[in-house]
């Protein structure tokens, strides 16, 4: 495991490269999460340590963390969240840690929560075809249609894809791609879109594949060097 960020998404724009390329781009405003506590293998028998993000009223929290921020000695936090790492020995309680932990990495995964679209039949939810539109079919032209089977077994099996509440769901995206890093505005550029809204909260953390396919700095790059190299070339040969 690795440690991560939390952040909230402000949308998507566009960013240019060298070659004048437009790269589509989510900006995400990551929050400096505050080291609460550190946990160690002779505490609880694994190493991890637990940051908080976003600030809170103290009138909107309950007793126990009242007491909680109040035995920390700091201020309180909206969102408390536990990453394992393993070695915790570095941290101390009371640091900040921000977006210079993905400074020189080049792929983010990341987790958030999908737009809810509310109550959904199955040809939204799981686009199905629906029933045919003619020859004595009425009223049902967008159902299902047949869910179980005969007396045996007699039931419908559990994850029957069927009409349901849609979205509203936590996904992971995995092996995005960091176009750019505004360290002084604590922005991130992610090639591509992510699931959730606008000003949804997201969680970041390093890829945990190892991903050896080139970014779309290193590709411009290279292909500066392939022309220029058959620019000298062609040089020589005249």
């Amino acid at each position: 495991m690795t440690l991560g960020l939390i952040g909230t998404k402000l949308g998507m724009t566009r960013e240019f490269l060298k070659t004048g390329q437009s790269v589509p781009v989510t900006v995400i405003k990551v929050e400096k999460g505050r080291v609460l506590d550190v946990i160690t293998k002779e505490k609880r028998g694994y190493s991890a340590v637990k940051l908080g993000f976003f600030k809170i009223k103290n009138s909107k929290l309950t007793k126990q963390m009242k007491g909680y921020f109040a035995k920390k000695n700091t201020e309180p936090k909206k969102i408390l969240k536990e990453f394992r790492i393993e070695k915790a020995d570095e941290f101390k309680e009371g640091n900040e840690i921000g977006l210079e932990i993905l400074k020189d990495k080049k792929y983010v995964d990341v987790r958030s929560k999908t737009v809810g679209k509310g109550f959904a039949g199955v040809m939204k939810r799981w686009n199905f075809s629906g029933l045919r539109a003619t020859h004595g079919v009425s009223v049902s032209h967008r159902s299902h249609g047949s869910t179980g089977q005969r007396q045996d077994p007699g039931k419908v099996f559990k994850g029957k894809k069927m009409a349901g509440h849609m979205g509203d769901k936590f996904r992971t995206m995995l092996n995005l791609e960091i176009v750019k890093s505004d360290l002084d505005n604590s922005l991130i550029y992610l090639k591509g879109s992510i699931p959730g809204s606008k000003n949804s909260t997201v969680l970041l953390r390093e890829s945990v594949k190892d991903v050896k396919r080139k970014t779309l700095t290193e590709k411009i790059e290279a292909k500066a060097k392939l022309a220029a190299s058959v620019k000298g070339k062609k040089k020589k040969w005249n």
